[in-house]
Order: C-alpha cells, then sequence, then structure tokens
C-alpha cells in the first residue's frame, strides 16, 4: 500500500507565546507541515522573530482574523473599531451588510504585517474561525490574490470530514466552504480538496481522534488544522486551552509517530488544482456530515 500523505497545520500562531512554543517545538521535531498565523495581535511581530526560525521546514500562511481584537487598517477600523463575533459577523456577512472594500484594506494590512514580520510573503492564506470563505469577505479575498503576481494556496472547506461532529462539519461547509472552492477552481488556486481536524474541544482523547482521521485518509491525502499550546504562555481568556495543550503532549510523543506509521501515512504537502467531482469517489468512504 503507497503511503498517503497529511499535512498538518497549526492554526492561530501569534495569538499568545504558548502557541508560539509550541510551533517551534513541532517544527524542529518535524511533527507539522505548516503554521498559520494572525497578524492583528499585540504579540505578533515578538512570535514572529520565532518563526523565522522554523520557516524553513514548515510552510507559512496567513490565518485572516475578523473575529478578535481590532483590525489594522484604518478603513476597515472606521466601521469596526472591534472586530464583530463569529456568529455577528455570520449574518452580517450573509446579509451583505459588510464593507467590502474595507475588508479589502484589511485583508491586504494583514498580508503585509505577515510579510514585513517575516520578509517573505505567505504559501498560503486560511481564516481564523474559518472566515475566509464567508461571503463578501471570499470576494474581497480573492479580489486581493487576484492582484497578486505569485498567489498563493488557500485553504478549502468544501469538504470537512471526520467520523464524528457532523453538525460542525456541515456548519462549515455549507456557510461558504462549497462557494469558495468553486471560485479556487475556476481561478486554478491551489487547495486541498479535503479538510480533517474539526471536533468541539472537550474530547480529552486527543490520540482516539487523530486516530480516526487517519484511518480515514483518503488516497489523494488531506489538510489537518490543529491547535497545540505550551501551557507555560497560554492566554488566560483562551477557550480552548486545555485541548491546546493535550493536543501538544499528543503530537510531541512517540504515539503520534506510531500512529502515523501503523496508518501508512506520512506528513507531506496536499495542496491542488483537483476539481471537486474528481475527487467524489475517493472521499465517499468516509463520513459525511447528515
Amino acid at each position: 500500500m503507497t503511503a498517503r500523505v497529511l499535512s498538518l497545520c497549526v492554526d492561530d500562531f501569534g495569538q499568545s507565546p504558548g502557541i508560539a512554543a509550541a510551533v517551534v517545538q513541532l517544527a524542529q521535531a518535524r511533527r507539522i507541515t505548516a503554521v498559520t498565523c494572525i497578524t492583528n495581535t499585540p504579540g505578533w511581530r515578538r512570535d514572529a522573530l520565532l518563526l523565522r526560525e522554523v520557516v524553513p521546514t514548515v510552510a507559512a500562511g496567513l490565518h485572516l482574523n475578523l473575529t478578535e481584537g481590532q483590525p489594522i487598517s484604518a478603513q476597515l477600523a472606521r466601521a469596526w473599531p472591534q472586530l464583530p463575533s463569529l456568529p455577528r459577523l455570520l449574518v452580517q456577512t450573509h446579509l451583505r451588510m459588510v464593507p467590502r472594500q474595507a475588508l479589502v484594506c484589511e485583508i491586504l494590512a494583514q498580508w503585509h504585517a505577515f510579510a514585513a514580520a517575516c520578509g517573505r510573503a505567505p504559501d498560503f492564506i486560511d481564516g481564523h474561525q474559518h472566515v475566509h470563505h464567508l461571503p463578501v469577505v471570499r470576494d474581497a479575498m480573492l479580489e486581493v490574490l487576484d492582484g497578486l503576481q505569485v498567489r498563493p494556496a488557500v485553504r478549502s472547506t468544501a469538504r470537512v470530514l471526520g467520523p464524528a461532529h457532523a453538525f460542525k462539519r456541515w456548519m462549515i461547509q455549507a456557510t461558504g466552504g462549497r462557494a469558495l472552492e468553486r471560485q479556487l477552481d475556476q481561478r486554478q488556486l491551489p487547495h486541498n480538496t479535503v479538510l480533517l481536524g474539526a471536533y468541539d474541544f472537550r474530547t480529552t482523547d486527543y490520540r482516539a481522534r487523530m486516530q480516526a482521521w487517519l484511518a480515514g485518509l483518503p488516497p489523494q491525502g488531506a489538510l489537518l488544522f490543529c491547535h497545540p499550546g505550551a501551557p507555560e504562555g497560554l492566554d488566560a481568556k483562551d477557550a480552548i486551552a486545555a485541548a491546546r495543550v493535550r493536543e501538544l503532549a499528543y503530537l510531541c510523543s512517540a504515539d503520534f509517530q506510531q500512529d502515523l506509521a501503523d496508518a501508512q501515512v506520512v506528513l507531506g504537502n496536499t495542496w491542488s488544482r483537483v476539481a471537486p467531482q474528481m475527487v467524489t469517489a475517493a472521499v465517499s468512504g468516509m463520513s459525511r456530515p447528515g
């Protein structure tokens, strides 16, 4: 059996020193393939210095943030001095009651904040809480990407697979994931064909969750997002702090290496330009939201 490929991406870099420490530890141990960065946080430039040390071993992307903290562009700050909560943003975007051009400015500002701190453009772009696929937001993002000389890969949320949490996976897909992938295919932008990693953060046995994802990994591979963090430097207000610690402990362990070997999975890149209809049969063996 040919080994299947898993891209393993740590989300939320820049949010706290604990997350940054976890990324450095995992990257140096070759346990992850990518990290995605929030650039509108107070600690971003501090953490970006650490990121420069590990970028040769991992891909680094922009984790577009529109739901926590403040905008960094003057244009969006005039409309939203404080970024809205995810529920509010979901409603506003689906009603098309958001300032598109101000969003374009904010996406550019967060993009340039990454480039200024890292000395390079992001390898890919996605969204904190998957905001990049929402109506209007995705159009603003694609407008920015269309203007770039070298366009990055984009995280697709069109097919969120897994053994449980069907409603959460359906919500991710239905709020914009499928629509975004159609636009990615039209533009021939590289993207993953399958996304793994969605769960409720209350599950205490992260190893069992990972084993299930690995067992159902389709032949063409998948991107799995995760949220590890070192306990010493996590934000006291971080709602998923306990889950971050559990994830880090497992990903650093010999158990993770053994589980990859047992499932005949290797870590690597799975960005693709494959159209959705070409992978339908390949992913049919794994649970879909009903």
